[in-house]
C-alpha cells in the first residue's frame, strides 16, 4: 500500500507525537503506512503525490484568519506552502482529509469565509449530518447525529458555492465540507477521543486557549463522553483511499 502524508504543525513534542499515534490508532495504519512531515519545523520538501495514497492536514497552533502582522514568519511559510500543495490537490481531485486546521486552509484556498464568529472551546459537541453527509462514503455507516471533541477559534462562516456542507452543529454551522469529490475538512477533531483530548488539555494549558485554572475540570467534563463515531471517518477514509 502507498502511503498516506500527515502534515503536523505542532511544535510540542509531546502533542505531536500524541496526535501521530491517534491518526496510526483510528486509521489502522503502522507507520509505514503514515509518513508524517512537521511543517513546523522546516519547509516542505518537494513531494511526489504519486508516492501517496492520500493527504491528511492535522490541527495546529496556527489561525487562518489572524490579522497577517499577528502572524509569525513560520505560519506565514506554513499557509504558502499548504496553499500552493492546495493547488495542485484541488487540481487532480487528489485524497484530503484536513481536521479542525483543515477547514481553515482548504476554506480559505476555495474562498470560504473563515472568521472567529463561531468558535467553540474545547469540549464535546453534536454534529449532525445533513442529507449529503449520510450519503458520502467517508461517512459510510455513521448516524446522522454524534458527539465529537472540538476546540477552535475560528470556523467557516460562508462556504465556497462550490462545496458540499456534510455536516453542522447549533454552535457552529459548518462542521464538515467537501470540495470537488475528494477533499475533505472537518472542523471537529476525528482523531480525538476522551483521553486524546485530556492530553492536550494538558499539554496546553498555558498557551492561551483558557484558564490555566479550569484545566482539571475540561478534562473531568471530558472524561463524560464517550466519543467513538468521528474516528470512523479516518477508517472509512483511509479504505477508500488506500492505493
Amino acid at each position: 500500500m502507498l502511503p498516506f502524508l500527515l502534515l503536523a504543525s505542532r511544535a510540542e513534542d509531546a502533542a505531536a507525537e500524541d496526535e501521530y499515534a491517534a491518526y496510526l490508532k483510528y486509521g489502522g495504519l503502522d507507520p509505514s503506512g503514515l509518513r508524517r512531515i512537521r511543517l513546523e519545523a522546516a519547509p516542505l520538501p518537494e513531494l511526489d503525490l504519486a508516492s501517496y495514497s492520500g493527504v491528511i492536514v492535522g490541527g495546529s497552533p496556527f489561525t487562518s484568519s489572524d490579522p497577517p502582522e499577528h502572524k509569525t514568519p513560520t505560519q506565514h511559510r506554513v499557509e504558502r506552502e499548504l496553499a500552493d500543495l492546495l493547488d495542485e490537490l484541488v487540481a487532480r481531485d487528489f485524497p484530503f482529509l484536513g481536521a479542525c486546521y483543515g477547514v481553515g486552509t482548504l476554506g480559505t484556498h476555495q474562498g470560504a469565509v473563515i472568521d472567529r464568529t463561531y468558535g467553540e472551546p474545547l469540549g464535546a459537541a453534536e454534529i449532525e449530518l445533513t442529507d449529503a453527509g449520510l450519503e458520502d462514503p467517508v461517512l459510510s455507516g455513521m448516524p446522522r447525529r454524534f458527539t465529537a471533541f472540538t476546540g477552535h477559534k475560528e470556523a467557516c462562516t460562508v462556504l465556497p458555492p462550490h462545496a458540499v456542507l456534510l455536516a453542522g452543529s447549533a454552535d457552529c454551522p459548518v462542521q464538515m465540507f467537501r470540495i470537488r469529490k475528494n477533499l475533505y475538512a472537518t472542523q471537529f477533531h476525528p482523531e480525538l477521543d476522551a483521553e486524546g483530548l485530556c492530553t492536550r488539555i494538558d499539554i496546553y494549558r498555558h498557551a492561551g486557549y483558557f484558564p490555566p485554572e479550569s484545566a482539571e475540570d475540561l478534562m473531568e467534563s471530558a472524561r463524560r463522553f464517550t466519543v467513538t463515531e468521528p474516528m470512523n471517518i479516518l477508517k472509512n477514509f483511509v479504505a477508500r483511499y488506500a492505493q
